[in-house]
């Protein structure tokens, strides 16, 4: 199973940043999205783009990891990387999926990681293959094999399938939330994309369903053209 993890790093250390980056770069299912100075920055970036996995230090100016984790509705999975043992059992407490002591060695990293590989493979391996949403006074079932797409409308979002649209209350993020990562790709800020329904690309337009185009944001393009390729499962 292929699993590609997007982790963030957030650390006040400039040389405790770097040696991360350098450990994800070694590390082919790892997918760094952003590096944080504190849990201000971490908090503001995660209201612009979702992540899976975080390596989050703990001793930080203004909000340490462990109040950020405590504070923060649904976070993504955390390692925590500290040079203070002492945070150990708190840390255990919050659920993280692992606890790096500085400094940190790359084999330790590499266990870690594949700790986490571990952990996003299986959550994926069960994942639900429908999900129900609330329209029109009544909860109805959409099977994700035949969800196309999923577009913003200010505080709803509209499903659509080949045969029809469906609109809910919700924003697009806490959509995306239920939504298994590895099968949807938002290339724009206002959709979300099943990327075995994307028949062909054009410039910056994805045609689905044979009848819906779908714009890819400048900002997201590249990374867009690499899951897809990556994925291998554009239809012929």
């Amino acid at each position: 199973m292929s699993v590609i993890i997007k982790c963030v790093i957030t650390d006040d250390e400039p040389l405790a940043r770097k040696g991360l980056q350098g450990y994800i770069e070694k590390i082919d299912f790892l997918q760094l999205t952003g590096v944080c100075e504190d849990a201000i920055q971490l908090n503001s970036l995660l209201k612009q783009q979702s992540a899976d996995l975080l390596f989050l230090d703990i001793e930080m100016p203004y909000v340490t990891g462990i109040d950020f984790l405590k504070n923060t509705p649904q976070p993504p999975k955390v390692i925590f990387t500290t040079a203070y043992e002492q945070y150990a059992i708190k840390g255990y407490e919050l659920d993280v999926l692992d606890y790096l002591l500085k400094p940190i060695s790359f084999e330790r990293f590499l266990k870690a990681a594949n700790k986490a590989y571990d952990f996003f493979a299986s959550t994926s391996a069960k994942e639900a293959s429908y999900l129900f949403i609330k329209t029109d006074n009544k909860l109805e079932k959409v099977n994700l094999d035949e969800l196309l797409f999923v577009e913003a409308m200010e505080n709803y979002v509209a499903l659509y399938t080949a045969d029809k649209k469906l609109i809910t209350h919700s924003t697009l993020k806490a959509l995306q939330e239920k939504l298994p990562a590895a099968r949807f790709i938002q290339p724009h800020k206002s959709y979300l994309v099943n990327i075995q329904c994307i028949q062909s690309i054009e410039g910056n337009i994805l045609h689905i369903g044979g009848k819906y185009q779908i714009p890819i944001s400048k900002y997201q393009k590249d990374e867009v053209m690499e899951r897809i390729v990556n994925n291998k499962l554009l239809r012929r």
